[in-house]
């Protein structure tokens, strides 16, 4: 039994996994779950570089079920062995596949720093950057109404305070996070970045070192699986489209409006 992925590529924690998995030619069958219907957001990530094409359906979501005790995306299984969580995934394939030493540095010091970096994204950039998602396009598509644009001021002034520390503290005048080459904090950090652009808040718009890093970023890891990668986030607009179950709008939009208390 081979290597398996479970994602979902509006997940930014699924796309960086993806991205470094393809990237890295590491070979895996790609289990594609699903959030909202097939048809909604456009042509599927294209197979290739090791990945099978995409099963989409019921059956990958249940897997994902089966294989991650926490009931959510991304998942992985390696034969018998399963492991839930984005941090872990990437660094199990990384010392599995042995990929090269620049992503997960075996210097000590620069590994401290990925390791410094990822523990800073989670309450700072993970904290904003995916409310912009939810207040613009999916809280509105549950709840049936647009919330007050006070709420995405909030939320933009919280990035704004966090995309500063970023530069300031992490990305300062090198080319990446920890130097000259890209590393899995640089990857972490852009996937999560992309959210808003993708609702139309351009966060690297008025930031040129932040978007020259982004650029450096997408050369690294190739323009073309960058872009594909993302080809969902970029037509996540079309979800408007959907009709929604009223049992699961009363169900999930009271959920979805805690979330940005």
């Amino acid at each position: 039994m081979g290597l398996e992925l479970y994602l979902d590529l509006l997940s930014q924690p699924c796309r960086s996994i993806y991205i470094f998995a393809r990237s890295n030619n590491i070979p895996f069958e790609f289990k594609q779950v699903e959030l909202f219907k097939e048809s909604v957001l456009g042509k599927k990530p294209a197979a290739g570089s090791g990945a099978e094409q995409p099963h989409a359906g019921p059956s990958n979501s249940e897997g994902a079920g089966k294989v991650s005790l926490l009931k959510k995306v991304p998942a992985l299984k390696d034969g018998d062995f399963t492991l839930a969580e984005c941090t872990a995934i990437l660094l199990y394939l990384s010392r599995k596949y042995n990929t090269p030493d620049h992503w997960y540095p075996s210097d000590i010091q620069k590994r401290a720093q990925v390791d410094e970096y990822l523990s800073w994204h989670h309450t700072n950039i993970r904290a904003n950057a995916p409310k912009t998602m939810w207040i613009k396009v999916l809280i509105p598509l549950f709840t049936g109404q647009p919330l007050p644009s006070e709420k995405l001021q909030e939320v933009m002034e919280g990035l704004s305070a966090s995309l500063k520390q970023f530069e300031e503290r992490f990305l300062k005048d090198k080319a990446f996070i920890i130097g000259s080459e890209i590393s899995l904090a640089d990857l972490v950090a852009v996937v999560e970045l992309m959210q808003p652009v993708g609702v139309g808040c351009d966060i690297f718009e008025d930031r040129p070192r932040l978007m020259e890093w982004r650029r450096r970023v997408e050369d690294a890891v190739g323009k073309e699986l960058f872009f594909q990668a993302h080809e969902m986030i970029f037509n996540i607009k079309e979800l408007s489209n959907i009709q929604i179950h009223p049992q699961l709008k009363e169900h999930l939009a009271p959920v979805l409006m805690k979330m940005l208390k």
